[in-house]
């Protein structure tokens, strides 16, 4: 924090799990539910299928690669991850889903090289083990002293905010949740004597409410508060008008900004009344590389995203993205033409801003 701005580090998804675990030091049971993949080692095999060896095991710090040093350059305030995966040992995958993630717990290094102060866990695999493997989990990041958002052993818990020290006194205040639109069963929503995620079952303006009745209960005067919230589809740029005014309504009520997650891809950017909203980050870290199918949408790049917020006000004072490029497992440099196809597709899909690449290579608005 410097001249009275605010800095922060988010991302989209840290899917540690499944093929990223087994190439970790302490890999956990390979074993899949999944319709055509079995063993989680497939996974790896495709990513060296398409660009080469990848040298398990690897130092908890491969996954993340150049976004380390990007990290360590920026030095931001406070950083901010969703972690989308179960970290746990255990072998009961959660019924009637598809593909489930797990971590083994030996492995978590490979989360806390990055430093999160806050760990987002309201998303629709981080009880893909039940409510024993959150338990889990929970207990595996406390144990490490990573503080987590979005989920808990009550409803108390999971919809409680992270709170972040600042520098001056101030606060940063981080809520999670997670929205039913992005695939999280209403089951799993934590209650008084439950277990769960801060669970979203829609996206109306009541909801709206009820999220900023709980920011202005937690937070005083001179918070920065970042409402993060996993939600929508895996693929396309269209967002739905339900986000749109999900996100207005909870900057309207005061939160400073917006941290949408779910989709494989970034999807677009607003600046509303002076609020940065991020309607989806893309992910950040995981296993899908040489997976074939829509390719258009370059799901191989991904955004490290540095955002300064003015420490009095709340109000965006800049926005830094730093690409970067999935291989062999890692985050590497993104090369200038992928850099420049990033500023063009978030410059065309972003309405009422602009896109451009810097002499470094990152992108910034306009």
């Amino acid at each position: 924090m410097g001249d009275g701005v605010v800095t922060l580090f988010l991302c989209g998804d840290v899917m540690l799990g499944r093929g990223v675990d087994q190439i970790l030091a302490h890999p956990g049971d390979p074993a899949l539910r999944e319709a055509y993949v079995e063993d989680a080692r497939s996974y790896v095999r495709l990513a060296e299928a398409a660009h080469g060896p990848v040298p398990a095991p690897v130092p908890p710090s491969w996954p993340w690669g150049e976004a380390l040093r990007v990290l360590d350059e920026a030095a931001p305030d406070a950083r901010i991850v969703n972690l989308e995966t179960s970290v746990t040992r255990g072998g009961t995958f959660a019924p009637d889903k598809e593909v489930h993630y797990r971590l083994h717990p030996a492995g978590l290094t490979a989360l806390s090289v990055a430093r999160p102060d806050v760990t987002v866990l309201a998303n629709n695999h981080v009880l893909d083990f039940g409510r024993p493997g959150l338990l889990e989990t929970l207990d595996t990041l406390g144990r490490a002293g990573l503080r987590t958002a979005g989920a808990g052993r009550d409803a108390e818990q999971a919809y409680a905010p992270t709170t972040v020290p600042l520098p001056g006194g101030r606060r940063l205040l981080v809520f999670a949740l997670g929205a039913r639109s992005s695939g999280i069963p209403s089951s799993w929503a934590a209650t008084a004597d439950r277990p769960g995620v801060a669970y979203l079952p829609d996206l109306s303006p009541a909801a709206a409410d009820t999220v900023v009745g709980h920011v202005h209960r937690a937070g005083r005067a001179g918070d920065l508060t970042v409402v993060s919230v996993h939600w929508g589809s895996n693929w396309g740029y269209h967002v739905p008008r339900e986000q749109v005014r999900f996100a207005h309504a909870l900057v309207d009520g005061g939160v400073d900004l917006v941290h949408g997650h779910s989709s494989h891809h970034p999807r677009p950017l607003e600046v509303y009344r002076d609020r940065l909203i991020l309607y989806g980050c893309g992910d950040f870290i995981d296993d899908y590389e040489g997976i074939r199918g829509y390719e258009e949408y370059r799901d191989d790049l991904r955004l490290a995203f540095l955002v300064s917020v003015e420490a009095d006000s709340g109000r965006l004072a800049g926005l830094r993205m730093v690409p970067l490029r999935a291989r062999r497992m890692r985050l590497e440099p993104a090369s200038w033409a992928d850099r420049a196809w990033l500023r063009a597709t978030l410059d065309r899909i972003s309405r009422g801003v602009g896109v451009t690449l810097e002499a470094d290579g990152s992108l910034a608005l306009v």
